[in-house]
């Protein structure tokens, strides 16, 4: 009995739609890649809640996570762009992440800005300071611009992206090979690089979905808060 050969529309279609994901080099590529226990995301569900097309956006940032240098050896500057569709979930648009000097990946950046009709640029400012908002308004002195400093570790503010996540509320729209890779094996205590592209998606989906990033204050606010319901609750 001949074997039919699978049609090339449809093997164009499959090797389009999952190659470059982790699940596209285990299923395509016959390559064995298992979750890495400390990583926050599973690959399996980022596939899941992957979409081809984006509803109507109510909000889109471009969020950046500046290198602290540009040569050829430093880490990449993280530059994604992510949307508050009208459904209230959050969408992946963009991984524009790349290496090279300030002046170049803020122009990436404000040309994303103007490309996708997005609210505001937010970038990272440990590394830069004042630099990384000086150097954005060199490209454009009128973008609308927010700094964000980390007070804690990556692991800690990415929990409650990952969390939502797990809700079923976080979409990739399309692959970003290199960054879902970061997000399902980047785990602080055995990682030798830096999750760049991870820390920028992060940035951009807690500025979009979260009323508060997490941080001390945040916290000490919300144990208080607790503390003061359940002394509520006692008196009644």
């Amino acid at each position: 009995m001949r074997t039919r050969p699978i049609a090339s529309a449809f093997l164009s279609a499959i090797v389009k739609k999952y190659e470059g994901t982790r699940l596209g080099r285990q299923e395509l590529n016959a390559e064995i890649l298992e979750d890495n226990p400390g990583a926050l995301w599973k690959c399996n569900l980022i596939e899941e809640l992957r979409v081809s097309v984006a509803p109507a956006m109510k909000r889109i940032v471009i969020a950046i996570d500046p290198a602290a240098r540009s040569n050829q050896d430093s880490d990449e500057t993280g530059i994604t762009a992510q949307g508050l569709g009208s459904d209230s979930h959050g969408y992946l648009l963009e991984d524009l992440s790349m290496r090279g000097t300030p002046q170049e990946w803020a122009r990436v950046a404000v040309d994303a800005y103007h490309l996708l009709g997005a609210d505001r640029i937010i970038a990272e400012t440990n590394n830069g300071d004042e630099m990384v908002e000086t150097v954005i308004r060199m490209i454009d002195k009128n973008v609308p611009f927010k700094a964000v400093y980390a007070s804690r570790g990556k692991m800690t503010r990415a929990e409650p992206i990952s969390a939502l996540y797990e809700q079923g509320r976080c979409h990739q729209v399309g692959t970003f090979p290199v960054l879902e890779d970061q997000m399902c094996e980047y785990d602080p205590r055995t990682a030798k690089f830096s999750p760049d592209r991870m820390d920028a998606s992060v940035w951009g989906f807690t500025e979009l979905m979260t009323e508060e990033p997490p941080g001390a204050a945040w916290m000490d606010y919300f144990e208080q808060q607790t503390s003061e319901a359940a002394k509520a609750k006692l008196n009644q």
